[in-house]
């Protein structure tokens, strides 16, 4: 596919959530004169990467933002007490469009962005559907030391005649890959081949399936949420994993590649 070429615009990041952050304002208010510390300086960063289409140079819809907000959310109220800082990255446009690649270009532009902004911190790129596939591209940057794929959009190079996505850039990066087993819009199979090539080269490898659930995973979202939370976690500030996470990193192909999610999961995590 022909680059296309973009009208004149940005990418930019949303506000931070957490350290430095609306919410860290709000919690250091709400401790006040309670003896206790309120946002401290950002210490880490995820940053949060929205879904989109195959093709599309308009501006995004802000609905692909939205859906990725309750996840960063989350993240950035677990990660308070480490200093995590969360961004919701606003692509230029709403496609990936071939070889131009413009998600993963966005996604490198949001690194040295924080790397301009917060100095030297670890960040974890955090992805869903077209959104993860850029963060899988963009891991070779200085900057990141985990990612996390969530329903990855992996077009099959044998159909599209397109080069394999990159895996060489994962080396030396924590990496979690998790898909439902139902999901009709991005093929499962797909995300297992790429964590199976990914696994080769890089150990730190992991992958969980979501099983009976579809792309949105609302069937076990709290489960899948508590997932991203221990991952990010783990992985950005050297908490241990949760057991399975452990398990799911240290098995070899399959296992560690169709782990499946366990129903509860993060009800009672213990390490």
């Amino acid at each position: 596919m022909a680059q296309q070429a973009l009208p004149v615009r940005e990418a930019r990041l949303g506000k931070p959530l957490g350290a430095n952050g609306k919410e860290g304002a709000r919690e250091a208010l709400r401790r006040k004169g309670g003896g206790g510390r309120g946002a401290g300086p950002v210490s880490g960063v995820a940053l949060l990467l929205p879904g989109g289409g195959p093709t599309g140079v308009r501006r995004p819809s802000p609905v692909a933002a939205l859906a990725v907000r309750p996840l960063a959310l989350r993240l950035a109220r677990a990660g308070r007490p480490e200093g995590l800082a969360t961004h919701v990255v606003h692509y230029r446009c709403r496609g990936w469009n071939g070889s131009a690649a413009h998600p993963a270009r966005d996604a490198t532009w949001a690194l040295d962005e924080v790397v301009r902004r917060y100095g030297d911190v670890p960040v974890c790129l955090v992805g869903t559907g077209m959104g993860a596939r850029a963060a899988l591209h963009a891991a070779g940057h200085p900057a990141v030391h985990s990612v996390l794929a969530i329903a990855p959009w992996l077009p099959d190079h044998r159909t599209t005649g397109e080069q394999p996505d990159p895996v060489k850039q994962l080396v030396g990066r924590q990496v979690l890959l998790v898909h439902g087993t139902n999901d009709e819009r991005h093929d499962p199979d797909l995300s297992y081949r790429y964590a199976e090539r990914a696994k080769k080269i890089n150990r730190d490898t992991c992958r969980f399936e979501v099983h009976s659930d579809g792309h949105s995973l609302h069937q076990h979202r709290a489960e899948v949420l508590a997932l991203a939370t221990d991952f990010l976690l783990g992985s950005l500030f050297a908490r241990d994993y949760a057991r399975p996470v452990r398990d799911a990193l240290a098995a070899p192909p399959p296992l560690g590649l169709r782990m499946p999610l366990a129903t509860g999961f993060g009800a009672s995590l213990r390490h």
